[in-house]
């Protein structure tokens, strides 16, 4: 799964998902893409799980480019401890998602298998997305 090599920082905040994604949100590589309509953190887990459902739908046909990267840790406290000493380790990582963000971009297929491979990875994203041809 993915997850940044090393970090400056073991922890982060969580900060607040406010407005529009003002970066990520045009195609670039492919010809379709997914592309999200909520804000939402999207873990490491469900962005292969996305990525896997499109490469075995297309039988590994095409191209596939995952457009996000989980670079931000969520710590967890362990159960039944106390107040104090400090926080938690770093449990899983998560992209920070905004609406309009591209997810995952797909060429060098046909519109209706891309569709139907995209709607299959939209399916494990826990946000609304759309399908997006490039104009």
């Amino acid at each position: 799964m993915l997850s940044p090599k090393r970090t400056r920082f073991r922890t982060q905040h969580r900060g607040r998902m406010k407005g529009i994604s003002c970066r990520g949100n045009h195609i670039c590589f492919g010809r379709y893409a997914l592309q999200a309509l909520e804000p939402a953190w999207i873990t490491a887990r469900q962005i292969e799980a996305g990525r896997r459902a499109m490469t075995r739908y297309t039988r590994r046909g095409g191209k596939l480019w995952v457009r996000i990267f989980p670079d931000k840790p969520v710590t967890v406290r362990s159960t039944e401890t106390r107040m104090g000493s400090g926080k938690g380790s770093p449990e899983y990582w998560v992209s920070v998602v905004k609406p309009g963000r591209i997810l995952y971009e797909m060429g060098g297929v046909s519109e209706t298998v891309a569709r139907t491979a995209i709607s299959i990875a939209a399916c494990k994203m826990p946000i609304r997305t759309q399908f997006v041809i490039s104009g």
